[in-house]
Formats: structure tokens, C-alpha cells, sequence
């Protein structure tokens, strides 16, 4: 039983609502292509009618009273007048009574009623301003009163995630537009029921703008871990199909390239913006400077401590850094990792003198056109470190060390972006760098203290997100630093994995992995990236080997190369178990205050928990 309070029909209208395709709203050919309606009065209501017995009770404002039809498997038995409140009640008796075989395809009634409830809920996410109510047994299941806010209904129909961890993302672009909100990566689920797609408040199953929300979320969620989201995103009507699928389930977008990147964007900068460290440095006061003041402050400070918070030449003698090219952190700019489909849009740029230019003004939330210059990089390879008596053990960090601004095709501008030195912005993020390292835990975690209370950071995911990134931002116009190996190294693969491998050859040696045939089923690694140097290459190449056999070897396949990255960094970083010292700690901390996703390693895993001073308080009873 379906009922509302709305317009409801007159007796005219009630007995045509019944006819196939007797409603329709199309007056003229142009319309067929400028589609408002859902549809349903003019296919689905005839349709149920068809194969059940359905009762109808209708009556509009400009009626005494209202008109109630019964039908049976598509006739029309009775027409009567009744007394009735304004709107229309509908209701279905004996589904597929006249269709058996149709009818052994029902589930059960528990899994039709959650079918029943999600169709419910994308209604009443679609609009906010109306009640909803689903009962069941004459039980109330579900009542979603009518809001004002329409957060107020998403957190409502989403339910079971806090509220603090949702979040408003909003973006618009040549008439298109997205807004909604988005889970923590914190607040996830085991499937994908938590992500509701509207596309003019129509519910759909839209596989692109899906994949741009995953895309969103690159890096920051586990294999087997969804988003909770509600995307509701408002396009021309004339610029989308919604006759795809009979049940209007699935779109068609005229742009699709555009919606996609919208939303990846839109998704991606509103989780860059909560990623932030909420801490404050050990000691830190509030100054209240503004900006500007924090600039001029920072650009006197520069020429006592170098920019971007990088180690003094007497530390860099201390820890044994000394000229290995520590940069400046990157601006916000540089901070937006690059999509890794064939969804591909502007790269942004810096100006010569590495700053980042001032976006244009919108005066709403949305895409800023990049600039078009790009500077001339240059680049040197660092092996890893090998430091001497004076500072860490050998076992030091391997990093590709840079002593310029690296190409800009790899970064995105987000979403209006302020003008702020690197200096400056990292003053205002308080980030890694200004945690006191304490120490390890178990060789594992780097314990850190903030002043609001205690950071632990896992050193593996860490390094390894550092190590992704410094590989990412060089795959796409330079190849990657190699080293090549003294004595080549032969690995053994089963044939279907060389020969999946032996494809992808070419584009693996722009990633810096030198691979060549050597009969049967044996590789030789000749060079490997100078992140590696020092590793094993036949644990790398295994597991690439496989990923490559999985995917049927397609050659160049961007997908793959990305998880030659994701592998490479894995099996490069510092191992769980592995002793520190602090100037390593420290150095670590320095550079991933340099990540863009610095929260997650690129498997998903989180690279630092924060346990809050109050928490650790009232656990000794001291509040």
C-alpha cells in the first residue's frame, strides 16, 4: 500500500492513470529529450495493475469526493465514488496472482521489504521537504519526518555513522553540479549499500560517477571497505538519458568525462580538507596574526631555518643529511594526487618562482582553471642512505632526493585554493614535523607527542606512502631514477606470468625496473628504481608477475602500473620490527608532511592513530 497527501486526480484522470502510456507529459518531439518525470504513472502503475489486483482511491482539491477503482490482472471491475482526504492511495493484493511462474522469482518477504525500504530511502533522500513513513504488519519499520536541513535526512537515512563524520561536498561546473556528503574514511562499510546516487533527484545505479567516488576515496580504504555517501548531482536535463534501463536504474550522461572528474574532485579535496592534523606542535601558542602577518613573519624566519621545514645545515651535519637536497613541502596546489583512469583532466602549475599562482574567482565553490606554465625541472638521484658514525645505522631510509621542482602534470588544483608560501602553509597545518618523537614501540610505531596528546605513527605505512608518492610524481613525464644492479638477478615465473610480464616490459622500464626475457619462464632484472636499491628484486617481481596474469597482461594498462608503484613502494620501505633512530624518526615526519594522502599508506591501511590527552586522563582516573 502506497499513499500521499498530494494533488491526487479526478475521475477522468484516476481512469486514465490505468491506460499504457495514456499520462504522458510529452507535448511536442523536443520533449523526448528533456525528460522531468519519474515515470511511473504512465508505465509502471498500468503494469502492476496488469498482474495483480489493485484497488485505487483517489481525489483531488476541486472534488466533492473522491473515486476509488478496482482492478484485476488489467480489467477494470469497478468504478465508484468514496469519501477521501486529498491525494492518492494505492493498493496491490496478490502480486502475480495470474503469472505463477513469474511469482517463483520473489524472494523472501524479508529481502523484498529491504528492497522495498531502499527504494523508500532514495525518495526521501531526493526530497527532504516531505514525510515518509514504512510500515509493515501495521508496525511502523521507518518514519523520516520532513527536515529543512538536508543534512538532517542524509544522516537520518544513512545512519549508524556519527555525524562528525560526515562531510559537505559541493562543486560545480559548466552546468554541472554535485553536492552531498561524504563518510569519513574512518566510517566505512562491508558493501556498497551505504552510496546513494541521485541524478536529478532520480535514484540511479550510475557505474560512472561510482567509480569517481572510489577514485575519490584512492588509497585512503582497504580492499572490501565502501563509503557511506549521498551524491546528488544536477545536470541539464537535456544532457542525460534516463531511458537506459526499463526501470530508469541507470543514465546515460552526454559528458560523461566531465561528471566523472566533477565528482573525483569534488570527493577528493573535501577528504584532502578533513585530513589535516587537528594537533598542535609541543609548545605551540596562539599568536592571532592574520595571514598576511604570519607571511611576513615566516619570510624573515626563512633565512634562519630553511623553507619548508627542512633540517639546518648544522643538523643535516648532525644526522648525516648533509647535501641530500631536502625540499620545501609542497604547496596545497601540488597536494591533489592525479586520477589513474582514462578520466584525465588539465594539469595545474607553478610559476617560476615555484609559488602558486592566485586562482581565478568563481564566487562559488568550484574548478579552477589551471595556469598553463610549466617550469623546466631537474632532477638528481640519491641512493639510500648510508650514513656514517655520526648519525642512523645503515639501515636508512631509501628515497629518490630531489633539487627542484618536479613536473606539475602530476597534481591537480583544487577547488579554490589559497595563495600561501610553503613556509606559510605549513605554520598554519601544524603538522608531523612539530610532534616531539619520544620513541619506538615494538620497532614498529613511532611514538610521538603532541599537545593535546599522543600520536603513534606505524613506520612502514608511512614510509611506504612517501615512497608512492616520490614514485607518482615522477611517472608521469620523466622516468624513473634506476640503479642498475651489479649482478643481474634471474627470477623464476610460471609461463602464463612471464608472458603477461614480458608486455608490460616497456612501460616497466619507464617506472625504472629494467626486465628482460631470459628463456622459459626466467626473467633477469638488470635495474631496478632507486628506491629499491638494496632490496631483493624476485619478491617484487612475483607479486607484479601475478597482478600482470590476473589482468591478462593487458600492456601499458594503467591499472597495473599502478600497482607496480603501490608494490615497489611496499617492498622498498622500512620493515615492521626494524629499529630507528631518531634522526631517522625525525626525517620520516619531515616527509610526510610532504604527502598529499599522508593518512593512509596506498594499500588503505592508516598510516597514524591519535589518542587524545583526555582519553589517556580519564583512563588513570586523573579527570
Amino acid at each position: 500500500r502506497v499513499g500521499d497527501n498530494g494533488c491526487g486526480m479526478s475521475r477522468d484522470d484516476a481512469l486514465l492513470s490505468i491506460e499504457r502510456h495514456a499520462t504522458s507529459k510529452i507535448t511536442g518531439d523536443q520533449d523526448l529529450f528533456n525528460i522531468r518525470t519519474l515515470g511511473f504513472r504512465g508505465e509502471a502503475l498500468p503494469s502492476i495493475a496488469a498482474v495483480s489486483k489493485l484497488s485505487l482511491v483517489t481525489r483531488d482539491a476541486a472534488s466533492d469526493s473522491g473515486t476509488e477503482l478496482t482492478i484485476e490482472g488489467g480489467r477494470l471491475v469497478n468504478v465508484a465514488e468514496t469519501g477521501a482526504p486529498e491525494g492518492t492511495l494505492v493498493t496491490v493484493r496478490q502480486l502475480f496472482f495470474n503469472t505463477p511462474a513469474r511469482r517463483k522469482f520473489l524472494k523472501s518477504i524479508a529481502t523484498e521489504m529491504a528492497h522495498i525500504a531502499d527504494i523508500l530511502a532514495s525518495m526521501a533522500l531526493a526530497w527532504p521537504q516531505v514525510q515518509f513513513r514504512l510500515t509493515h504488519n501495521d508496525r511502523i519499520v521507518k518514519s523520516w519526518p520532513a527536515v529543512t536541513d538536508p543534512f538532517e535526512r542524509a544522516a537520518d537515512v544513512l545512519g549508524g555513522v556519527p555525524r562528525g563524520d560526515l562531510h559537505a561536498i559541493e562543486s560545480n561546473r559548466d552546468g554541472i553540479s554535485v553536492s552531498g556528503w561524504i563518510s569519513h574514511p574512518r566510517a566505512y562499510r562491508k558493501s556498497a549499500n551505504g552510496i546513494f546516487i541521485l541524478v536529478n533527484r532520480r535514484f540511479v545505479r550510475d557505474r560512472v560517477a561510482q567509480h569517481a567516488l572510489f577514485q575519490g576515496y584512492s588509497q585512503r580504504l582497504l580492499k572490501g571497505q565502501f563509503p557511506l555517501a549521498v551524491l546528488l548531482i544536477q545536470v541539464p536535463f537535456d544532457q542525460v538519458d534516463v531511458n537506459v534501463h526499463p526501470a530508469k536504474s541507470e543514465v546515460r550522461f552526454a559528458r560523461p568525462n566531465d561528471v566523472h572528474e566533477l565528482v573525483r574532485r569534488a570527493v577528493a579535496q573535501t577528504l584532502y580538507d578533513v585530513d589535516q592534523p587537528a594537533w598542535k606542535p609541543v609548545g605551540f601558542q596562539e599568536t592571532g596574526l592574520k595571514t598576511s602577518q604570519v607571511r611576513e613573519s615566516s619570510e624573515s624566519f626563512a633565512g634562519r631555518r630553511p623553507v619548508g621545514g627542512a633540517l639546518s645545515p648544522d643538523s643535516q651535519r648532525e644526522t648525516g643529511f648533509e647535501n641530500r637536497g631536502w625540499k620545501a613541502a609542497p604547496t596545497l596546489e601540488q597536494k591533489l594526487p592525479r586520477s589513474s583512469d582514462s578520466f584525465v583532466g588539465e594539469a595545474s602549475s607553478l610559476d617560476d618562482r615555484g609559488k602558486m599562482p592566485l586562482p581565478p574567482s568563481t564566487g562559488k565553490a568550484g574548478i579552477q582553471d589551471p595556469a598553463s606554465r610549466i617550469p623546466h625541472p631537474v632532477s638528481t638521484v640519491g641512493e639510500a642512505s648510508s650514513l656514517d658514525d655520526r648519525g642512523p645505522a645503515r639501515a636508512g631510509l631509501p628515497q629518490v632526493h630531489e633539487k627542484a621542482i618536479l613536473p606539475p602534470s602530476a597534481f591537480r588544483l583544487p577547488p579554490s585554493s589559497p595563495s600561501l608560501s610553503s613556509q606559510t602553509d605549513l605554520w598554519e597545518r601544524h603538522g608531523f614535523e612539530g610532534l616531539r618523537v619520544i620513541g619506538q614501540l615494538h620497532d614498529t610505531y613511532i611514538i610521538c607527542e603532541a599537545d593535546d596528546g599522543l600520536i603513534l605513527i606505524d613506520q612502514h605505512a608511512a614510509h611506504e606512502r612517501v615512497l608512492y608518492e616520490q614514485l607518482a610524481r615522477r611517472a608521469e613525464n620523466l622516468r624513473v631514477p634506476s640503479q642498475a644492479l651489479l649482478v643481474p638477478e634471474t627470477v623464476e615465473l610460471g609461463f602464463r606470468e612471464a608472458q603477461a610480464l614480458e608486455g608490460l616490459m616497456p612501460h616497466l622500464l619507464e617506472m625504472g625496473l629494467d626486465v628482460e626475457p631470459f628463456g622459459g619462464g626466467t626473467v633477469v632484472v638488470k635495474a631496478v628504481p632507486a628506491a629499491l636499491a638494496g632490496r631483493e628484486a624476485g619478491p617484487l617481481i612475483d607479486e607484479l608477475a601475478a597482478a600482470a596474469a590476473a589482468a591478462e597482461g593487458v600492456p601499458g594498462a594503467p591499472d597495473l602500473l599502478e600497482r607496480f608503484r603501490h608494490i615497489a613502494a611496499c617492498h622498498a620501505a622500512i620493515r615492521a620490527g626494524q629499529n630507528m633512530t631518531l634522526p631517522q624518526m625525525t626525517a620520516l615526519l619531515q616527509q610526510m608532511d610532504a604527502c598529499v594522502n599522508f593518512s593512509h599508506c596506498p594499500h588503505g591501511r592508516p598510516t597514524w592513530v591519535r589518542y587524545d590527552l583526555g582519553v589517556i586522563e580519564r583512563a588513570f582516573k586523573r579527570t
